[in-house]
C-alpha cells in the first residue's frame, strides 16, 4: 500500500467551498498535463480538458458521442440504444455539464461553447435514436438551459475580443432560439417570454453590455426592423455589416 495519504483533507482545507459560488481552477497533473478542477460541496471534481471529462475512451473513442456515431454508421438500420448505451449517454451529459460550468467560471468561453455544442449534438443523436419518447423528453427539457450557457459563453467571448455589438447579436440569436424551444415545449399559449428566467437573464446581460459599452440598437434588431418595414436595401447593408463583424471577431 502506498505511503502517500489517501485522504483529501489538505486539498479541501486549502480550497474552501463557498455556497452559491462556482469555483474552478486549472492545475497541473502528475505527468505535467493540465486538468480542470471544480470545487463542489462534498469535495473536488477533477476533469480532463479534452475528450471525455473522466478521461475514459468509450469503445476506444474520445467520447461516447463519437463512439455512438461510429457505431450507428456501421450498424445502419439495426442500430438501437439499449439500456447500457442510454446509461453511457446519461453519464456523458452529466460530465460535460460539470466541465461546462467550470469553463464558464474560469472564463474559458471558447471551451464552454465547444462543450455546449457537444451536448447539443448528443441531444440530437439521443432524441433521434431514443428507445421511447419519455427518455428523449427527459433530456430535451434541458436543451434551453444548455443553449443559455452557450449563449452566455459566446457573448462573453465576443465581448472579450472587443466586439460588444457582436456580443449583443449572440444574445439576440440565443434568446430567439430559447424562446422558440420553450414555446414548443410549453405551448405558445402557456409561454410568457417576460416571465422566463433564462430569457430575463439574457435581457439583463444585453442591457448591461449596451449600457456599459454604449452600444446602440444591435445590428440583428435593426435588421429585423428593416425587414419588417420592407426596407430591403437597408437590410442588405445590415447583413453585410453583420458578416464583416463576424469575420473580424473570428
Amino acid at each position: 500500500m502506498s505511503d502517500r495519504p489517501q485522504h483529501l483533507d489538505f486539498l479541501i482545507a486549502d480550497w474552501p467551498y463557498e455556497f452559491g459560488e462556482v469555483s474552478a481552477r486549472l492545475v497541473q497533473g502528475a505527468d505535467g498535463r493540465k486538468v480542470v478542477q471544480l470545487r463542489v460541496e462534498m469535495g473536488v471534481l477533477q476533469m480532463e480538458i479534452a475528450g471525455r471529462p473522466d478521461g475514459s475512451r468509450p469503445g476506444g473513442y474520445a467520447t461516447c458521442s463519437d463512439w455512438l456515431h461510429a457505431k450507428a454508421q456501421k450498424e445502419g438500420e439495426t442500430f438501437e440504444l439499449d439500456e447500457r448505451l442510454c446509461m453511457e449517454i446519461d453519464r456523458e451529459f452529466v460530465q460535460f455539464f460539470h466541465r461546462r460550468v467550470a469553463w464558464l467560471a474560469l472564463r474559458e468561453f471558447e471551451q464552454a461553447v465547444a462543450d455546449a455544442d457537444h451536448t447539443l449534438a448528443l441531444m440530437d443523436f439521443s432524441s433521434l435514436h431514443a428507445p421511447d419518447i419519455d427518455w428523449a423528453e427527459m433530456h430535451e427539457q434541458y436543451r434551453p438551459f444548455v443553449l443559455f450557457h452557450r449563449t452566455q459563453a459566446a457573448a462573453m467571448g465576443k465581448l472579450e475580443s472587443g466586439n460588444a455589438e457582436a456580443a449583443i447579436a449572440e444574445i439576440d440569436a440565443g434568446a430567439q432560439k430559447i424562446c422558440s424551444l420553450l414555446q414548443e415545449q410549453e405551448g405558445a399559449g402557456d409561454f410568457d417570454e417576460e416571465e422566463d428566467e433564462l430569457i430575463s437573464k439574457l435581457a439583463e446581460m444585453k442591457a448591461a453590455i449596451g449600457e456599459h459599452y454604449e452600444v446602440q440598437t444591435s445590428l440583428t434588431q435593426r435588421l429585423a426592423e428593416a425587414i419588417a418595414a420592407e426596407q430591403y436595401e437597408l437590410a442588405a447593408q445590415l447583413r453585410d455589416q453583420l458578416s464583416r463583424n463576424q469575420r473580424s471577431s473570428d
